[in-house]
């Protein structure tokens, strides 16, 4: 048994934000149908061809869910999405703002009819307020939320190389439907969850916003570096690869000191005793730095910080991360089926031994709906709702 076997989730999703959240929901055994227009389907199929012609972004967040394609804006594919509700636990949707609601799926709408319903709304900046009609994408919002202001460098922004906000998003819808979902077993009742990609990025920007508490100066872009810990970040060795290093403590800076750049003396240096100091004429420390590891590779920089107990990485690229040792030896990798074959995808982190998660089929659009419309013909003669078979 997963914990989310027997739970129907219905999704009106395109994008990321909301399938992260509901393929996360089907990970841990949720029956997910998505719902989506026909022939051209959820548009981030098309974001690219990288994966034997699928979208990189699409195969990611979309496995183990059911294509059940509709056209909302016919009454009769409306109605049918109306007879899946009644055995819905939790509709999920990120359409534009209002669009749901036109239709008559909003919670309000709906709460009468089904009690027990979850209903989450993720849209770019929440309901009221100047920017509630505002169109969001993930790069505008990582603006907004002020992340561009502390990433790239001094002289030009940068945004993370991944749809942060997006993944904000859908971790909060994800972990806040969880909670809903314990809640009603206790009160039998359904609730809305309203997430906010804005709020989600800013909750995730508290540590820069207290930075700046009462007017302060914010952190000041530093690329892979720390705004106020130094030496934090890449660090070049002699080879011309990077390496990763974090130095957190004064006990640390004396062992980097004595053991990896073999200058014991540097570590009472007045211009260096201190991370304050450190930080404050990192330019100087880095020309050390790096005229020590410039000596060495970036293999033997590695070996000498792991034999002092310094916190370092590689600098990987995709094709390290494809091979890397540590998923590998923890055996992450499994095969998944597509429309097009099978692709590796990594296991969902923090699974518990006791159950596998679902690593079902990325479907095609409106795969399922034959099975789904004999269900629900199904159900109406009995007078039962759809329920939580899964294929």
């Amino acid at each position: 048994m997963r914990p989310l076997d027997g739970i129907v989730v219905v999704s009106l999703e395109h994008a990321i934000a909301a399938p992260f959240c509901t393929r996360q929901l089907a990970d841990l055994g949720a029956r997910v149908i998505k719902v989506e227009r026909p022939e051209t389907g959820d548009f981030a199929r098309d974001y690219d061809t990288r994966v034997q012609g699928m979208a990189s972004h699409f195969v990611w967040v979309n496995r183990s869910k059911e294509s059940l394609a509709l056209d909302l804006k016919k009454p009769a594919d409306l109605e049918v999405l109306r007879q899946v509700l009644q055995g819905a636990d939790v509709l999920v949707q990120n359409l534009a703002p209002g669009a749901s609601a036109r239709m008559g799926l909003s919670y309000e709408a709906l709460k009468q009819d089904h009690p027990r319903l979850i209903v989450c709304d993720i849209s770019g900046y929440g309901e009221g307020g100047p920017y509630s009609n505002k169109k969001a994408y993930d790069l505008l919002i990582q603006s907004e939320a002020g992340f561009l202001s502390v990433t790239g460098s001094k002289d030009q922004p940068a945004k993370a190389g991944c749809s942060i906000a997006d993944i904000a998003a859908g971790m909060y819808a994800y972990t806040n439907i969880l909670a809903a979902l314990i809640n009603r077993g206790k009160t039998g009742s359904g609730c809305r969850i309203e997430i906010s990609m804005l709020e989600a990025m800013a909750e995730w920007m508290s540590f820069p916003l207290y930075y700046a508490y009462e007017g302060a100066a914010g952190p000041v872009p530093a690329g892979a570096a720390h705004a106020s810990i130094y030496p934090y970040g890449p660090m070049m060795a002699g080879d011309g690869k990077s390496v990763m290093l974090g130095i957190q403590n004064e006990r640390e800076w004396q062992a980097f000191c004595r053991d990896v750049l073999c200058q014991p003396g540097l570590a009472t240096d007045p211009r260096f005793d201190t991370n304050a100091k450190r930080s404050a004429d990192r330019e100087t420390l880095c020309a050390i730095i790096l005229d020590c590891f410039a000596h060495l590779t970036a293999e033997q920089v590695i070996a000498r910080l792991d034999t002092a107990g310094i916190a370092n990485a590689s600098v990987n690229d995709m094709a390290g991360v494809w091979n890397h040792p540590q998923l590998r030896a923890r055996n992450r990798w499994v095969d998944v089926a597509t429309p097009t074959g099978r692709i590796p995808a990594l296991l969902p982190p923090g699974v518990p031994a006791e159950f596998a998660p679902r690593m079902d089929p990325i479907p095609r659009i409106g795969q399922h709906n034959a099975r789904i419309l004999a269900e629900l013909a199904a159900s109406q003669d009995s007078r039962k709702p759809v329920g939580a078979v899964q294929g």
